[in-house]
């Protein structure tokens, strides 16, 4: 195999790997935010259940996670799996970086001062209207940095799609170097790995500057 034509493969597969990080982040962030509040809740069984969610979350390998979701419904319901790999993927990384997220979040709405709240309150603010104009803006500006650590992750583990036998970049490494016994794949699969990385770091470095009011 030609290196031109190991280019062109395994930018197919990057794009998978595009595909998995964009559809994770899409899934994770939002996701993330209800689990915060949720961990927030007054009622006692609904903090119980996030608390509980959380921990199996960061306690478990994402690895085993992704065997979970690809092959319980099979060994619990009887359910085919074939067209689940993708779905069972993604829903995999989602419920996992959204636990992640969510602890995230909650430190930051939790260092916001309750003054803030009380003030909001005086001006005869709502709940709802003093989470999104005051309490957000400041919580997601002190989160970016972790945020920006979260994400390059995710950047990286997208490499565990090759669990389910998905053919993204680190997959076709695999393969590849299996067959043509080189190591060249692993290499442009640094690469490719390390521009994301880079691209993914300037855009959230980026972003914090934007936020950076007090410059």
């Amino acid at each position: 195999m030609t290196l031109s034509t190991m280019l062109s493969t395994m930018s197919a597969g990057m794009l998978r790997t595009t595909g998995i990080f964009a559809l994770t982040l899409l899934g994770s962030l939002p996701l993330g935010m209800i689990v915060a509040l949720l961990r927030k809740s007054r009622f006692a069984i609904v903090r119980g259940f996030i608390r509980v969610y959380i921990s199996v979350i960061r306690g478990t390998p994402l690895m085993l996670q992704l065997l979970v979701w690809y092959f319980g419904p099979y060994y619990l319901f009887n359910l085919p799996i074939r067209g689940w790999r993708f779905p069972s993927l993604i829903l995999g990384f989602v419920v996992n970086y959204a636990a992640y997220f969510a602890e995230i979040y909650r430190g930051g709405i939790e260092s916001i001062p309750v003054g803030q709240y009380e003030a909001a309150t005086v001006l005869g603010y709502s709940k709802g209207k003093t989470f999104m104009r005051i309490i957000l803006p400041q919580v997601i500006k002190r989160i970016m940095p972790s945020v920006t650590n979260e994400v390059i992750t995710l950047v990286k583990d997208t490499s565990l799609a090759f669990t389910l036998a998905y053919q993204e970049v680190f997959s076709l490494a695999k393969q590849i170097s299996a067959s043509q016994t080189s190591f060249m794949p692993f290499l442009i699969a640094g690469v490719f790995y390390f521009i994301a990385n880079y691209v993914v770091a300037f855009i959230m470095e980026q972003i914090e500057k934007a936020l950076n009011y007090y410059r």
